[in-house]
């Protein structure tokens, strides 16, 4: 767990933290600049289509997804 990094998001108007490894960060940093937008709104929409998993494993997710289609 000591490679975890943390990284702070607005998420409908309330601060949160969400702390994934460097490896899904880069991946995700690669998929919001694939789609022209910021990291911010990438996870807002992960967020938003994320049903009952929690937002870090949702983020997980979409990254490997995005990853298996590159």
């Amino acid at each position: 767990m000591g490679s975890l990094r943390k990284r702070s998001v607005l998420l409908s108007g309330h601060a949160t933290s969400i702390a994934l490894e460097p490896e899904f960060w880069r991946v995700l940093d690669a998929m919001a600049r694939a789609r022209t937008q910021s990291l911010a709104a990438l996870i807002v929409s992960i967020d938003r289509a994320r049903d009952e998993r929690p937002l870090a494993s949702a983020c997980r997710v979409a990254a490997l997804e995005w990853a298996g289609k590159s």
